[in-house]
């Protein structure tokens, strides 16, 4: 048994992290963000502390106190919150050791603030976990899981928007691409995956890829890329045809209700 420490953002993630983590027997101390994290986490964890966005000195303080010596970093934090109004808790929003942390790595680049934030804590003797130490099973591998198959023509854009999604997900951008005809209609930036599918939607009339893809060198401790039942309805919704993911380096949520949904609706879901 272990005492984990759980920082947690937006979504169901942290939320099944936790379920995972306690019937494994470990407890589970968790470091929510008001106005992100969701409040139904409460009744997952042990113990949870509430932080404001950028306490990143009461962050480390607690996690002394806590005794933590391992955490698990999931959940989204969307990056307009460091462009949004400091008076609603973005922006500039943060305290000094956050502040720092930023000024010393010069941008605000996923990686670059995760990595710093992971070389912070390993001072203190705290190791940020891979998160497949917990969730082998949402993994998923190579394969098709719908009914449907894609088409010849589907498969083209599948490989198309996989080779520009790998050329460009290392620059933080990319990790989803929309494809049709081998042509790319949407990319996604710091919108997220839900968004630029919408957009997708509203540029073509229907029947393209969507493609979510993984960093060239994925760091399997943070920010692995998610798909969820929101992202199936999603599509759905704009009228696409085919979901592909990266076997191997995605979270795939609700796999179950994905799979009944996409054969509901003729999408075909692969693993690639």
């Amino acid at each position: 048994m272990s005492r984990i420490g759980l920082v947690a953002g937006s979504g169901k993630l942290p939320l099944v992290f936790s379920k995972i983590a306690k019937e494994k027997g470990d407890t589970v101390i968790a470091f929510g963000i008001k106005g992100i994290t969701e409040e139904g986490i409460e009744e997952c964890v042990d113990k949870i502390h509430w932080l404001k966005w950028g306490e990143l000195q009461k962050a480390v303080i607690l996690l002394a106190v806590e005794k933590i010596r391992k955490i698990i970093l999931l959940g989204k934090v969307k990056k307009e919150i460091f462009f949004s109004d400091p008076a609603k808790g973005g922006g500039t929003g943060l305290d000094e050791t956050a502040k720092n942390l930023l000024n010393k790595i010069g941008d605000k680049k996923d990686y670059s603030i995760l990595n710093e934030i992971t070389r912070v804590l390993a001072k203190v003797g705290i190791e940020v976990m891979d998160v497949t130490a917990y969730l082998k099973e949402i993994i998923p591998t190579k394969g098709i899981l719908t009914r449907k198959t894609p088409t010849e023509k589907e498969w083209e854009d599948i490989n198309y928007g996989h080779s520009v999604g790998k050329g460009l997900s290392g620059f933080d951008i990319g990790q989803t691409v929309a494809v049709k005809d081998k042509i790319v209609i949407a990319l996604e930036a710091m919108e997220g995956t839900d968004e630029t599918l919408a957009r997708a939607g509203r540029l073509v009339n229907g029947g393209f890829a969507a493609v979510k893809v993984a960093r060239p060198e994925q760091d399997m401790r943070f920010d692995v890329p998610l798909v969820g039942l929101d992202t199936l309805n999603t599509l759905a919704k704009a009228r696409g045809s085919v979901l592909a993911v990266e076997g191997g380096k995605t979270l795939l949520l609700d796999k179950e209700e994905i799979i009944k949904l996409a054969d509901e609706k003729g999408i075909a879901v692969v693993v690639i």
